[in-house]
């Protein structure tokens, strides 16, 4: 794996960020709506969140009907943050497909962050076309 890149926001007003590790996630203005609800209180859901991965797709039954959704992860330290809508059983609910939510638990906000992160190291050893040619000996 080695080197992790990571997109980077401007710091133009309010970012929200991992509670875990700071890596940020998202603008406030991309905010759908902050009425929504997890197991663990409040949600938020969004228009567009950078630096997570996705998960495995899994159909779940909500309170607003059933949802293909997959988890979304921190690219950087690997928390759960919250799930990505992919499709909606529903017409009424279809204007989630493609928006992510975001557990207000696992996300902090605030202005503009005092640094930007570009990269992050991870723990693993990165091989270059040196070591094939040592190993090709």
């Amino acid at each position: 794996m080695g080197r992790l890149f990571l997109v980077s926001l401007a710091p133009t007003g309010t970012i929200y960020c991992c509670k875990h590790c700071d890596t940020p996630l998202a603008y406030a203005h991309q905010i759908v709506s902050k009425m929504f609800c997890c197991k663990h209180g409040k949600a938020y859901l969004f228009d567009k969140v950078v630096n997570v991965n996705t998960g495995e797709k899994d159909d779940r039954m909500m309170t607003t009907g059933l949802h293909t959704v997959c988890d979304i992860f921190c690219v950087a330290c690997g928390s759960i943050l919250g799930w990505k809508y992919l499709s909606a059983f529903e017409k009424d609910q279809r204007y989630k497909e493609g928006k992510f939510i975001l557990e207000r638990c696992k996300i902090r906000s605030g202005g503009p962050p005092d640094r930007i992160q570009l990269w992050a190291e991870h723990d693993v050893r990165v091989s270059s076309s040196e070591d094939d040619d040592q190993g090709a000996v």
